[in-house]
């Protein structure tokens, strides 16, 4: 039987938030069974508790943001998808502000964050979101849908009339049961180009943003020296759709299938699914079924 996961000790680490260009300290604390990924905010007068749910997602402006009673938690994407990618089911989320720091700008350095904390199995089965029937939503411009299949895999693609993009495959499979997240999917970066950089200043969007936290392009080129991946710009959406999947509280055992989705779409994807009760059910690993389970074997630990 596979079992929840919390973190041995805590661990905390320092950035800037690449939105709003501010310091933020986060500390990584562990949490009981059936607890979820919890943020406190102690930056505030009164610790304020937000609790990371579909319903809790209010904002999805160019990252994930939760909002409760107007207190913000902004660009929580990368840290779930490490989350996922380690199978971390219980955390409490320490911030001095109201954005998570970028770090790199991918979900590398919250994994060894993690892995330096330790991972400790706790007494409680772990507990999945099975997919049953196709689950669709289409935006118009954009297009996500879940799927019934034994284990967890995603499909994305993206469409950017870009040069350096162009050279790169936008379309992209990979099986999150038996591929390693570490090694495959976490080192890859944000990107953006620098002509939206003036409107983006003026939404005060990106004001942390830099080389050493996303990679930039200009009309024709990358500025920055190489990529991670031959196909660094897929793989990061397919990283950003891993952690707003996970914001559910558990992982999926279905396929995700995006077409230009972003978090928005993710999100709302989300929402649509849990009006569709008969579509999924909520299990708990068995030993029986744990082979098949998404992150069956927490592959993220192979990097």
């Amino acid at each position: 039987m596979q079992l929840q996961r919390t973190i041995k000790r805590i661990v905390e680490t320092t950035g800037v938030g690449v939105h709003s260009g501010k310091a933020v300290r986060m500390v990584l604390r562990p949490a009981m069974p059936n607890t979820g990924i919890v943020f406190r905010r102690i930056d505030l007068s009164e610790d304020i508790l937000i609790k990371a749910t579909p319903e809790t997602v209010g904002e999805t402006v160019m990252c994930t943001t939760l909002v409760q009673d107007g207190i913000k938690v902004a660009t929580i994407e990368h840290l779930f998808s490490a989350l996922a990618g380690l199978g971390i089911d219980n955390l409490y989320v320490d911030l001095d502000a109201e954005e998570v720091p970028i770090l790199d700008g991918s979900a590398a350095p919250f994994i060894y964050l993690i892995e330096n904390a330790g991972i400790a199995t706790q007494a409680a089965p772990k507990k999945f979101v099975r997919i049953k029937k196709p689950i669709k939503l289409d935006s118009g411009y954009a297009s996500a849908s879940l799927v019934p299949y034994d284990g967890f895999a995603i499909d994305f693609e993206i469409d950017f009339n870009h040069p350096a993009i162009r050279k790169t495959r936008q379309k992209l499979s990979f099986d999150l049961s038996k591929q390693a997240y570490g090694k495959e999917i976490s080192r890859a970066r944000t990107f953006g180009f620098m002509k939206d950089a003036e409107m983006l200043r003026s939404m005060n969007l990106g004001l942390g943003g830099n080389l050493g936290n996303a990679v930039v392009m200009d009309e024709y080129r990358i500025l920055n020296n190489g990529l991670r991946y031959d196909d660094e710009f897929v793989i990061h959406k397919m990283l950003d759709a891993i952690g707003d999947l996970y914001t559910l509280g558990y992982g999926i055992i279905g396929k995700y299938i995006g077409h230009k989705s972003g978090h928005a779409v993710n999100n709302q994807l989300l929402r649509v699914m849990l009006e569709q009760p008969e579509s999924w059910e909520l299990i708990e690993a068995t030993d029986t079924d744990s082979k098949s389970i998404a992150y069956g074997e927490y592959p993220a630990l192979a990097h």
